[in-house]
């Protein structure tokens, strides 16, 4: 092995060990009682791109966690990209609270304040903290925005154990995006992990992190894992540029996989579940901005949605796998009854609705709605379907530790939903974006509409209606209750007059809010309570499904 200062350099570990041993000695030491129900471990598995449809594909995680624990039906990433929801996870704000607004220069990780997170309010309140995955985009490349030096070894405050995933320099060959060959600043150490599977590697390092943080202090754990987020190497099955028919090309980038795991989706997918059984997934989108409005799929592009989707599939099976492996070292270690389990994902993704082929970004749902369960002492099984939103996720973390929150808090705790049920649906969801460069925020016409900073959209989640307003000007308004898929949309519809007007009054106020403004209660009229929004939502769960379709019949087998 060979240690190195640098992120170009690289080096070659022996795999980490194991939990056979270690579990035994600190299950030994776990027997010693401490205030566990009262100021729980709390441990978080943050997927990366994972569609909250992606559940059917992880039954260890559906059985551990789904089955023992809660759902959250109604999860929204508010800004559905990488670091500024990484961020506002961090930070309990939304992003622009928190200012990182996009992945690169000036944003990413160069563009974020990392001083005081959950991880530094829960290292106060006498937690030991863990952080293990992907950080936020270009960490390893640019300096820290904390201390203006280099980040390849740089631990970020708060955090007692460090194993975050560099990015290293083009052309990449290593790094936080190739799947085979991870590269790690292991508390101040790089070290390169040539030929190991990257979610198999992380799987193995949090579970010795637990096996050495168990004992009588109370834990924070952290898991951030790159899948099932399309990664390195490029693999015999993937697929390749592919053309349009206006002659633009479409590129249908896939995760990479271990081969035990290839093919095994192959007669689980037949199409992508963003397409329904037959056509086009959206046969007009005249009224949806300019910048959306792409031409139809042809069929090669809907075979490549398939494979994308069976790759994707795989690579959850991975991460799945190793779920139930991190579970048995909690098992092992004697904690897994004082650890608050809750798995996530950071956005969502698009697999062909509304012709967009991948990606996110956009404010429709299926980047915006994302997985959560949450399972552990305290925790009922059952389903919720209160709107949860990620500052929520660190409100309630601090809220479970005991610990003060690192800033005003834009989300709130589900502490009290947890373990009572649901309240209804009383405030909107923000959703936020720059989903649309040709027309930047900040201009004296965008400035003019509301929109002051370099975000294009801005929109309203409310129980039924949403409303998103453009930088460009454009306006969208979709009634979820009679069209849950987003397919038309009525803002120049008479009928809606009404309530258009309202809610772009109530966008006024909510665009920018901070702290407790973000929480403050919708007027009656748009307000839902318990029993409306889990009827709400199971209906348009039913109109997603007739549209689309399951995947297969033979998913039937994987659902909870």
């Amino acid at each position: 092995m060979r240690e190195i200062s640098g992120v170009a350099a690289l080096v070659v570990l022996v795999a980490m060990s194991g939990v056979s041993g270690p579990a035994t000695a600190a299950a030994d030491r776990s027997e010693r009682p401490r205030a566990a129900v009262e100021r729980p471990n709390i441990v978080v598995v943050m997927a990366d791109d994972m569609r909250a449809d992606d559940l059917r594909f992880m039954p260890h995680v559906r059985r551990l966690l789904a089955a023992r624990g809660l759902t959250y039906e109604n999860t929204f990433s508010p800004y559905p990209l990488c670091c500024p929801a990484r961020a506002s996870f961090l930070t309990g704000q939304y992003a622009h609270n928190h200012r990182v607004l996009g992945n690169a220069a000036p944003y990413g990780f160069g563009g974020f304040d990392d001083s005081a997170t959950v991880a530094t309010s829960l290292q106060e309140a006498g937690y030991r903290t863990a952080f293990v995955g992907k950080y936020l985009n270009d960490y390893g490349l640019v300096p820290s925005r904390v201390t203006g030096e280099a980040s390849a070894t740089f631990v970020p405050a708060g955090w007692s154990d460090w194993h975050g995933l560099l990015q290293v320099p083009y052309p990449v060959g290593a790094g936080t995006y190739h799947y085979f060959h991870p590269v790690l600043n292991e508390n101040e150490t790089v070290r390169s992990y040539e030929g190991e599977y990257q979610t198999t590697l992380l799987g193995r390092i949090v579970r010795d992190v637990v096996v050495e943080s168990a004992g009588e202090q109370p834990f924070f754990v952290y898991l951030s894992t790159l899948a099932p987020h399309d990664g390195l190497p490029h693999e015999p099955d993937d697929v390749d540029v592919v053309l349009r028919d206006n002659g633009t090309e479409a590129w249908f980038p896939t995760a990479a996989r271990p081969a035990w795991v290839r093919g095994r989706a192959d007669t689980l997918v037949a199409r992508s579940p963003g397409l329904p059984p037959h056509g086009q997934p959206e046969d007009d989108v005249s009224d949806k901005p300019r910048s959306v409005q792409m031409p139809p799929l042809n069929d090669v592009e809907i075979e490549a949605e398939a494979r994308v989707t069976r790759q994707r599939a795989e690579s959850l099976f991975v991460l799945d796998l190793e779920v139930a492996r991190l579970v048995d070292t909690l098992r092992a270690t004697g904690e897994l009854d004082d650890t608050v389990l809750m798995f996530t994902s950071d956005n969502g993704y698009f697999l062909g609705e509304h012709r967009k082929r991948l990606g996110k970004t956009l404010p429709y749902e299926p980047a915006l709605r994302v997985p959560l369960l949450v399972a552990g002492p305290g925790v009922p099984s059952g389903r919720r379907f209160d709107p949860v939103v990620t500052p929520d996720l660190s409100a309630t973390i601090v809220d479970l530790a005991g610990a003060r929150a690192p800033h005003p808090a834009d989300g709130r705790s589900l502490r009290w939903t947890i373990r009572n049920g649901d309240r209804g649906w009383t405030t909107p969801v923000v959703t936020e974006a720059i989903a649309d460069r040709a027309s930047a925020g900040g201009t004296p016409a965008a400035v003019a509409r509301g929109f002051a900073d370099a975000r294009t959209t801005i929109g309203l989640r409310t129980a039924r209606y949403k409303l998103v307003r453009w930088a460009s000007g454009a306006v969208e308004l979709y009634d979820l209750r009679r069209d849950p898929n987003e397919l038309t949309n009525v803002v120049r519809d008479p009928a809606y007059e009404s309530v258009r007007d309202r809610l772009t009054r109530l966008w006024w106020r909510y665009r920018d809010c901070a702290g407790a403004a973000c929480t403050r209660e919708l007027p009656a009229g748009f307000r839902a309570d318990a029993d409306e929004v889990e009827a709400a939502t199971i209906r348009q769960r039913a109109g997603v499904e007739a549209r689309f379709g399951e995947l297969t019949s033979q998913h039937a087998g994987l659902r909870r």
